[in-house]
């Protein structure tokens, strides 16, 4: 991986802007699924929102990966 071809496509806002809607809707389901009764209860600690502001950056980042790849593999084909 080229780090400099990869960051300026990550910074582009088309990425951006998808990997957040991606993060937001999958890091939701997350948290319901795998917080909520901890939430529910009022029991979070610091650990725990963490863990909950992990389980948003960890679908954002794939979004990204996965956006830039598409992108710079088209580019290669000369789509």
């Amino acid at each position: 991986m080229n780090l400099q071809r990869w960051l300026p496509v990550a910074r582009r806002p088309s990425v951006v802007r998808r990997a957040i809607k991606v993060s937001m809707i999958v890091g939701t389901l997350l948290v319901i699924i795998n917080h909520l009764p901890y939430l529910w209860r009022g029991d979070v600690s610091w650990f725990r929102w963490f863990q909950i502001g992990l389980t948003y950056v960890v679908p954002y980042c794939v979004a990204t990966w996965s956006s830039v790849s598409a992108l710079l593999e088209a580019q290669q084909r000369g789509e």
